[in-house]
């Protein structure tokens, strides 16, 4: 007997020809249909997370590491509102997604039926367009565009809602017939005029660059993870070389230019180097690549590169005047636009300018001790012997939100692109371990790391279960204060130390891992860090170390907030001399 295909049978069998591999979700009532039609599927591989918003956080981890668009699937209501989170925490970072939430049968939309959200209109916000499906006809197409929308432009999520009635419906011999006939084709772009006036308004950008740079005597470049997205690390460290350019790399930027190359001036902004922060403030020119010139990095917006030309190359339309007005705008994927730029670009020096960025430290703490001299663990400590394990196996490393991440970004050696997944704009805690499940699936060949606090850990620890049950080789390291690091900091240091909610009583860590079955260690004593690390290394599974650090170590350096980049506090105040 020929079993007739549903909606749902249709929606997989268009996955497949999207080039979708796995799928990170949890099932309930209203996509029952669809993982029933799964169960038929076996080609697509599906992770089952412990809760939703881990589910998009998979996904998007799973879209950083590889470049693939990540999928993620929930039910309606509070399944599909769990989402909210790790949509917008995609949004925000520039992450492909595409969200495929279960909805109640069309005859109860709006009576507010069992689980019922108009979920589409939830996440307006936080998404680049959501659809709702509402006869079989609308799935290929809504599909597709969904797809095409994801990566269009600035990439992020895109949500396709698909009542319980249309999964559940048997497809027509016509549509079928019609599904066979269809092919997957990338949505088309701009009409041609718009394209050769935008080329046209570039190519005379692009001069007006070449005359700044001809002009600059102390300019820099600024990467974000534009440049990663678009897979233009190799040409703007050739450009970088050839021109002598002192490069700056954003927190999602990291892994767009090697750490160690005597270009790199680190990280900039709230927590960035010193030669970074003073390195802009004193340019004369700097050009922005895949930068969304962040809050956290221009601080005061009036005082930020007081004496340089601005120049940014991106992709959204919309970035002008978000945050700073540049001199110069060029829109447009850098796959397109950075070759105009560089063509043809002969060599050059800035010694002067270099002996000026000398001055100041690259490194961010250098009087803070990280030798493993027999003491208690300190967090800086920690986290750069953590980061070269890391880099030593051209590993992958997802971070959470706190201490820990200015730490990771601080300290993170020479990586490959795609080798550090964080959470930049909206800055989610719990990101890291549900990332860093999403990466280790999507780049099995790769060893994957967490660093997370003991906070941020604990928001989605139940992802344990899905580290256990997938067998997947994580390592994870927790940087644990019993406090809520950063939050601490600044009520140290902005708040007279009136120290509220910031305490945290948590479990033992190692019993936890254990309660899953996966392998773990503690340390306390910095003396006792390499040879844990050395084990930890080794283990053929997932495997927790547990790194009980200091409870008052701070993050420097801190530019505060609503100062310029060159009022940066370096490090702690000395004790007053009596």
């Amino acid at each position: 007997m020929v079993r007739v295909p549903t909606g749902a049978d249709l929606l997989c069998d268009l996955l497949l020809e999207h080039g979708v591999e796995v799928l990170f979700g949890h099932p309930g009532g209203a996509i029952l249909p669809f993982y029933d039609a799964l169960h038929r599927k076996p080609e697509l591989r599906h992770i089952l997370m412990r809760h939703e918003q881990a589910a998009a956080h998979a996904a998007d981890g799973y879209s950083r590491a590889t470049g693939k668009t990540g999928v993620c699937i929930a039910t309606s209501g509070p399944g599909a509102t769990n989402l909210v989170t790790g949509l917008a925490t995609a949004m925000m970072d520039g992450v492909p997604l595409v969200a495929i939430t279960g909805q109640v049968p069309l005859p109860v939309l709006g009576t507010d039926a069992f689980q019922e959200t108009d979920i589409v209109g939830v996440t307006m916000p936080v998404t680049k367009h959501g659809f709702q499906i509402n006869q079989l006809s609308d799935i290929p197409d809504m599909l597709a565009a969904a797809f095409s929308l994801a990566v269009e432009g600035r990439p992020g999520p895109v949500l396709i809602d698909f009542p319980k009635d249309i999964q559940a419906s048997l497809v027509s011999t016509e549509l079928v017939t019609q599904f066979r006939g269809f092919s997957v084709k990338p949505k088309e772009s701009a009409d041609l005029v718009t394209t050769l006036e935008k080329a046209e308004s570039n190519s005379d950008c692009v001069q007006e660059i070449r005359v700044l740079l001809e002009m600059a005597k102390r300019p820099l470049l600024m990467v974000g993870r534009g440049a990663v997205e678009a897979g233009v690390t190799e040409q703007i460290k050739d450009f970088a070389e050839t021109m002598d350019l002192p490069v700056t790399t954003t927190l999602l930027g990291i892994d767009g230019f090697p750490a160690e190359h005597r270009l790199s001036l680190g990280l900039p902004g709230m927590h960035g180097t010193e030669r970074a922060n003073m390195g802009i403030q004193n340019a004369d020119l700097v050009i922005g690549l895949g930068c969304r010139f962040d809050d956290r990095v221009i601080g005061k917006v009036d005082e930020f590169a007081p004496k340089a030309k601005v120049v940014a190359f991106d992709i959204n339309p919309g970035m002008p005047g978000r945050t700073i007005e540049p001199d110069v705008f060029v829109l447009g994927d850098l796959r397109d636009t950075l070759p105009k730029l560089i063509e043809g670009i002969s060599k050059r020096e800035y010694k002067s300018w270099f002996n000026e960025l000398s001055e100041w430290s690259r490194e961010a703490e250098p009087t803070v001790d990280c030798s493993l001299k027999p003491g208690p663990l300190g967090g800086r400590q920690a986290v750069r012997y953590v980061t070269q394990r890391v880099s030593d196996c051209d590993g992958i490393v997802c971070t959470d939100v706190g201490q820990h991440q200015m730490w990771v970004a601080q300290e993170l050696p020479n990586v490959m692109p795609r080798s550090h997944l964080t959470s930049g704009g909206l800055g989610t805690m719990g990101y890291s371990l549900p990332a860093a499940i999403g990466a280790a699936v999507g780049c099995p060949e790769r060893t994957v790391w967490v660093v997370a606090g003991d906070g941020g850990f604990q928001m989605n620890i139940q992802e344990l279960a899905t580290v256990a049950q997938e067998n997947i080789a994580l390592r994870i390291a927790i940087i644990n204060n019993q406090c809520l690091g950063m939050v601490r900091q600044w009520q140290e240091s902005f708040y007279e130390r009136r120290y509220s909610a910031v305490a945290l009583s948590g479990p033992d860590l190692v019993k936890v891992a254990s309660a899953y079955g996966i392998e773990g260690y503690v340390v306390e004593k910095a003396e006792d860090l390499k040879e844990i690390l050395d084990s930890v290394s080794e283990e053929k599974g997932p495997v927790l170390v547990d790194l009980r650090v200091v409870e008052d170590e701070n993050v420097y350096p801190i530019v505060p907030t609503g100062t310029a980049l060159h009022d940066l506090i370096k490090g702690p105040a000395l004790p007053t001399q009596v």
